[in-house]
């Protein structure tokens, strides 16, 4: 199953009548739905235009013709047999290497696929005239949030990533206008990430989330909104492949902060690289 569809199908309890008929038709019919207008895709699937046109917002795409266009991408992708694989006891060890292999590279794929590059523009444009960035995540998505914190440093900005969550919210409550948040979370629905960027929201910080595709609750809080993709499930695989998509997203965002202002940020790579390597050369290490 597609990224888009699998997000579709996990909110489908939570529509409204009318956008759970829609989604219900994309479920059975997808490779129909990418050659309609919405003015067919409302009749065929006993809706309306609005319906259609607030379903794709509600699913945060930008309207019908965004999310045609990446359904399209990802029904594509998801012919190929490449497909997550799962913990297997007793697996030979070979198996397990290939099986990571395609784990990761498949959520690559599938997160670059669905990348807004408008969304992360704004993104890359806000974080390079902040005065300040805080980063919030806990469990596997606070890792990503620190991993982001060093590369952010290195290029002298100021920032935080505290894995305490109330230490989150006291920072949070000390942002201005001039300030950005990002608050990371594959669900969405992180209680503690959630309240962190509300109350950077409050102070007139600027928001971003980061999160599976599809709606949540995290997303509805942020101005700018980014994904990573949301095929990954079961408890044995530990949130690898969602947490290799989220670094990806960063990896992505940093480049894109660097090439903006190279000029700016190349020279703070270098001196810090090589004070680095001039420390630990010093001790030994």
């Amino acid at each position: 199953m597609s990224s888009i569809l699998h997000a579709i199908k996990q909110e489908l309890e939570q529509l409204h009548q009318q956008e759970r008929k829609l989604a219900d038709y994309i479920l059975h019919h997808p490779g129909n739905v990418v050659t309609m207008g919405i003015t067919e895709l409302a009749e065929q699937s006993g809706t309306s235009a609005a319906t259609v046109s607030r379903f794709c917002k509600s699913m945060n795409f930008r309207g019908y013709p965004d999310f045609k266009t990446k359904l399209a991408l990802d029904l594509a992708q998801a012919a190929a047999p490449m497909t997550y694989q799962d913990i297997i006891a007793g697996n030979p060890l070979a198996e397990i290497v290939s099986a990571m292999e395609q784990n990761h590279l498949r959520s690559i794929s599938d997160t670059t696929r669905l990348m807004d590059l408008q969304a992360l523009e704004q993104a890359i444009r806000a974080l390079n005239q902040a005065g300040r960035i805080d980063l919030y995540g806990v469990a596997t998505s606070g890792i990503v949030a620190m991993d982001f914190y060093q590369k952010l440093i290195r290029i002298g900005k100021q920032a935080t990533a505290f894995p305490d969550p109330h230490m989150q919210v006291t920072s949070a409550a000390n942002l201005s206008p001039q300030d950005v948040a990002i608050g990371i979370s594959y669900s969405g629905e992180t209680l503690e990430t959630i309240d962190s960027l509300q109350c950077a929201k409050e102070q007139g910080a600027i928001t971003i989330s980061l999160t599976k595709v599809g709606s949540s609750t995290l997303a509805s809080v942020a101005d700018i909104n980014l994904f990573a993709s949301s095929l990954e499930e079961g408890m044995r695989r530990g949130d690898m492949a969602s947490r290799i998509a989220q670094l990806h997203v960063i990896d992505i965002i940093f480049a894109g902060m660097v090439s903006e202002k190279f000029d700016e940020h190349i020279p703070k790579l270098e001196h810090s690289y090589h004070l680095v390597r001039k420390y630990r050369k010093d001790k030994g290490r």
